[in-house]
């Protein structure tokens, strides 16, 4: 029998179409290689303070909403992980996406990060979003950025 090659996966999630279908490969790798995996999904510190320039409300009344979706898109990865046999650990984090990804995963002693990969340009002109971008330089695991299309195949 060989050895799996990952043993902790961390999934970053963030409610889009790519981290979804990161999320889904994240599950189908961890069940064939029977890893641990966490969720974690970082409530953006700079969004909170960039919509309470445009919002009348507190900055911890939309820190809250913002924490409350994150647990929404949590739940609903851990049920779609669960219907697929693996079992979840999750997490909502505040602060900057991607310092808070890599710590989560150094803290968990990762060994494979899988993330969305978020961009809105032509295929021909797609460059990694800026957290993908930050995670992959600053990680000390391999990470694997998925596309919103990647689920369909």
């Amino acid at each position: 029998m060989h050895e799996a090659l990952f043993h902790h996966v961390l999934v970053a999630a963030d409610g889009s179409d790519a981290s979804v279908a990161a999320a889904r490969m994240g599950f189908r790798m961890a069940r064939n290689c029977g890893a641990q995996v966490d969720l974690v999904y970082v409530v953006d510190a700079f969004l909170c303070e960039e919509m309470r320039r445009f919002d009348h409300r507190e900055l911890e009344e939309i820190r809250e909403e913002l924490r409350e979706q994150g647990e929404r898109t949590l739940q609903v990865l851990r049920e779609e992980a669960e219907r697929m046999g693996v079992e979840v650990a999750t997490r909502v984090r505040r602060g900057d996406p991607f310092e808070e990804i890599v710590a989560h995963a150094q803290e968990m002693h990762a060994d494979l990060i899988v993330m969305g990969h978020v961009g809105r340009r032509p295929r021909r002109q797609v460059r990694l979003g800026s957290v993908a971008e930050r995670v992959l330089e600053f990680a000390t695991c391999p990470v694997m950025v998925v596309g919103a299309d990647a689920a369909e195949r």
